[in-house]
């Protein structure tokens, strides 16, 4: 069963965006962009390979170079437990 968002959040999955940039199969000079958006563990980015992989296995368009940027998405700066609140009108 997969985990939800919310459980691979609290495993420390964060969301990790890249930015693929390739070469046209039959135009060589033209370079092309992917987005890329996949919740996985950093520093290590096993998803991220896997479908690097994939790419130089299946896809036809050579790589050129990949940009990525990850984010937690929960830390423990952003957390806290509130018991109460108070309004003022």
């Amino acid at each position: 069963m997969a985990m939800t968002e919310t459980e691979m959040m609290l495993k420390g999955y964060g969301l990790t965006t890249a930015e693929f940039f390739y070469r046209m199969p039959d135009f060589k000079s033209v370079l092309n962009s992917f987005v890329w958006q996949e919740y996985d563990i950093a520093p290590d980015h096993p998803r991220l390979f896997e479908f690097i992989e994939f790419w130089h296995d299946k896809i036809e368009g050579p790589l050129h170079s990949v940009r990525y940027v990850h984010r937690k998405m929960i830390s423990p700066g952003e957390w806290r437990n509130v018991t109460g609140e108070i309004t003022y009108q």
